[in-house]
C-alpha cells in the first residue's frame, strides 16, 4: 500500500476520533514536505479548525500525537503554524520499495470490460507532400497521449484521417503530368511522398512565374490570379476527379499510393502506428449526406444561392458554411462525415483530436454541430490543441520547399547521435550492429524527448544540437542513466550477487535514498495526472527529475562496494526499480532505452 494512502487512512481515523468528523480520503490535503523543513509528508490542518475549536498549532499537534500512537509508519512530527510535517519511519520506505519491486507494471492500469473507449486522431497528413517537423510533433503527441490513456486503464483506438482530395492534391498531379516525364519512385530512387512533394513545390514555382509574366503585361495581382491558365487547369482536374473521370481518378490512385508507401516508412521509423486509417475521399460524401439530413431536420438552412449553412449565433458564434452553392463540401463537412463513419465502426465514449492551435475555432464549431446531429460524444469531444514547432532559422513553408522533412530530420538525428556517442566513447565496446542500434535509439530518443518534454500547448523551438546533449534535460541523458544502471546490475550478477525479492526493513536509510523511493512511489500519480491533463510533458519531466536524483545518489553512495550486505541489496533493488520506472515512463513517450552504452 502506498505510504500516502496509509497516512491518509490514519488521518481520517484521527479526525473521526478526535473531532467526530469523517471527511473523504480525497479531502485530506497531504503534500510533499518543502525542502527547507524536516519531514516527508505535510498535512494541512486549516480545514479542521472549525471542528477542533483550537488554533492551527494546537490542532496540528493534537493530530500529530494521535498519529504517533496509532500509525507505526510515522516516526515523528513537527508543526509549522497550520502545517503538520510528518517524518516517515525508514522501515516504511523499505516496505514501499518492496511493494514497487513486486509489481512489474507499477503505476499502470489495465483496461477492463467496462473501460471507456477513447479514440485519438493524429497525423492527418496531406498526400501532396512528405511529413515534416510539424507532423513530427503531432504524431509524437498523438501516439504518447494514446499510450498514456492506455496506462490509465482506458481502451484506445488510434486513428488517422488522410487528406487525399482537393485542389492541393491536383496541383501535384498536374505538375507531374506536365513536367514529370513519367518519373516514378522506382525510376528516381526517391520515396514516393518526397517525389510528389517535389511536384507540389514545382507547381507553385511555375504558378508564380505565370503570375509574374501576367503582371509584367500590366495586370494586377488579382487579375493575374483570375487569368492563370495553370490554376484553371488544376481546378478543372479537381472537377473531373469529383465527376469520376477515369483517367484522372486512375492517376490520383497511382500517385496517392506512392505517397502512402512513403508515409508507412516514415511512421515505422518514427515508431508510431494506427488502428484505423480513414480517407477524406471516402468520408466527404458521408458528410454531405449528414448535412442534408440536418437540413431536413431544420438544424441547418439553405440560402438562395443553394449553399447550406448552420446558424450558431445562439452559441455565441456566427453562421458556418457546410456546403457551397455548387454542392461541394468544406473541411467541416468532411469532419462530420468522418465522425459518422467512426461512430459506426466503434462505440466511442470520447473523441480526442490532436490538431494544432490554429484550428481552435474549427473544433469549437465541430463539437456543437456533432452534438446537434445526435453524436453522444460530440459535446465532450476534446481538441488537443498544441503549439507550433519552429527551427532556429524560422518558420517552414511547404509550397516554397523550405520545410524540414521528417525523414531527413530523423536521419540527421541518428547520424549526429552516432558521431556524438563515438566521440564520448560510449560505443567503444559495441559491435557495428549494436552501435547502429544505439545510434538509432539515441537519435530518435533525443528528438522525441526534446519535443515531448515541452508543455504541448506552447509553441516551441526545436534545436537538434541541444536535444542530443548527454547532459541536462535530454533523452540521451536519461537513456545513458538507464544503461548505467543496467551495467551495475550486470556487474552484480557477474559477481555472484543474487538479489532478494525483498529488502530488509531493519536498515537505516539516508535522506537521498528515502527521496528516491518517494520519487518512485509518485509514478502512479504522475501517470494519472498525465492522463487527465493529456500531457506527455508531465511524464518526461518526472523521469528527468528521477534520473537526476539517481545520478546524485550514484555519485555519493557505494553500491557494489558497500560492505553491509543488506544495505547493498537495498541499493541494488532501488537501482533496478529506478531503471524499471525509467523504461516504463519512456515507453509511454514512445522512446526506447538501451541496456548498454
Amino acid at each position: 500500500m502506498k505510504i500516502e494512502n496509509k497516512i491518509t487512512d490514519a488521518v481520517v481515523k484521527a479526525l473521526g476520533e478526535l473531532y467526530n468528523i469523517s471527511p473523504e480520503g480525497s479531502a485530506v490535503q497531504l503534500q510533499k514536505t518543502k525542502k527547507e523543513f524536516e519531514g516527508h509528508l505535510t498535512l494541512v490542518v486549516f480545514p479542521y479548525l472549525k471542528a477542533s475549536r483550537k488554533n492551527p498549532e494546537a490542532t496540528a499537534k493534537e493530530i500529530g500525537e494521535y498519529l504517533i500512537k496509532n500509525e507505526p509508519a510515522i516516526a515523528s512530527y513537527n508543526v509549522i503554524k497550520g502545517f503538520l510535517n510528518l517524518i516517515i519511519a525508514p522501515s516504511s520506505w523499505v516496505e514501499q520499495l518492496n511493494d514497487i519491486n513486486a509489481d512489474d507494471s507499477y503505476g499502470l492500469k489495465k483496461a477492463g470490460e467496462n473501460s471507456p473507449l477513447v479514440m485519438v486522431e493524429y497525423s492527418s497528413p496531406n498526400t501532396n507532400k512528405p511529413l515534416h517537423l510539424g507532423h513530427v510533433r503531432n504524431n509524437l503527441l498523438g501516439y504518447s497521449i494514446s499510450e498514456i490513456l492506455k496506462a490509465n486503464g482506458m481502451k484506445v483506438v488510434k486513428t488517422n484521417i488522410v487528406n487525399d482530395r482537393g485542389i492541393h492534391i491536383c496541383k501535384s498531379m498536374l505538375a507531374w503530368q506536365k513536367w514529370g516525364n513519367g518519373v516514378t519512385p522506382e525510376s528516381s530512387g526517391k520515396k514516393g511522398d518526397h517525389l510528389i512533394g517535389d511536384f507540389y513545390v514545382l507547381f507553385d514555382k511555375k504558378y508564380k512565374e505565370e503570375l509574374n509574366d501576367l503582371q509584367a503585361k500590366g495586370m494586377t495581382k488579382e487579375e493575374a490570379e483570375t487569368a492563370s491558365v495553370l490554376m484553371a487547369e488544376a481546378r478543372e482536374m479537381l472537377r473531373k476527379w469529383e465527376a469520376g473521370d477515369k483517367d484522372v481518378v486512375s492517376l490520383w490512385r497511382t500517385m496517392n499510393h506512392w505517397v502512402y508507401d512513403g508515409f508507412d516508412d516514415t511512421y515505422k521509423m518514427m515508431g508510431v502506428d494506427f488502428d484505423k486509417i480513414y480517407y477524406e475521399s471516402e468520408t466527404y460524401l458521408e458528410g454531405k449526406e449528414k448535412v442534408i439530413e440536418g437540413l431536413e431536420k431544420g438544424i441547418m438552412y439553405r440560402k438562395e444561392d443553394g449553399s447550406v449553412w448552420a446558424d450558431l449565433t445562439a452559441e455565441g458564434l456566427d453562421h458556418k458554411l457546410l456546403l457551397r452553392s455548387d454542392g461541394t463540401s468544406v473541411y467541416m463537412t468532411q469532419d462530420i462525415g468522418t465522425a459518422k463513419l467512426r461512430f459506426r465502426d466503434y462505440p466511442i465514449d470520447k473523441m480526442i483530436y490532436v490538431v494544432g492551435n490554429e484550428q481552435n475555432y474549427h473544433f469549437q464549431v465541430l463539437s456543437i454541430l456533432l452534438d446537434k446531429l445526435g453524436f453522444s460524444w460530440g459535446k465532450s469531444l476534446v481538441h488537443f490543441s498544441y503549439g507550433m514547432v519552429e527551427l532556429p532559422n524560422g518558420k517552414m513553408k511547404s509550397r516554397e520547399g523550405t520545410v524540414v522533412d521528417a525523414d531527413d530530420l530523423m536521419d540527421e538525428m541518428i547520424k549526429t547521435a552516432r558521431e556524438t556517442s563515438a566521440e564520448l566513447g560510449k560505443l567503444d565496446d559495441c559491435s557495428e550492429e549494436e552501435a547502429a542500434g544505439i545510434a538509432r535509439m539515441v537519435g530518435l530518443g533525443a528528438l522525441k524527448y526534446f519535443i515531448l518534454k515541452v508543455d504541448p500547448r506552447k509553441n516551441m523551438l526545436f534545436d537538434p544540437q541541444e536535444s542530443i546533449d548527454f547532459n541536462g534535460n535530454t533523452g540521451p541523458f536519461i537513456q545513458y542513466t538507464h544503461a548505467r544502471i543496467c551495467s551495475v546490475l550486470r556487474k552484480a550478477a557477474d559477481s555472484g550477487i543474487t538479489l532478494p525479492s525483498k529488502a530488509s526493513e531493519e536498515i537505516n536509510l539516508s535522506d537521498k535514498e528515502i527521496s528516491l523511493v518517494q520519487h518512485l512511489a509518485d509514478y502512479a500519480a504522475i501517470v494519472s495526472d498525465a492522463g487527465s491533463q493529456y500531457s506527455p510533458a508531465l511524464i518526461a519531466n518526472y523521469i528527468y527529475d528521477l534520473v537526476k536524483e539517481y545520478n546524485q545518489f550514484y555519485h555519493d553512495f557505494s553500491i557494489l562496494r558497500e560492505e553491509n550486505e543488506e544495505i547493498r541489496n537495498f541499493r541494488l533493488l532501488l537501482s533496478r526499480n529506478v531503471a524499471k520506472i525509467v523504461k516504463s515512463g519512456m515507453k509511454l513517450l514512445g522512446i526506447e532505452v538501451p541496456d548498454r552504452m
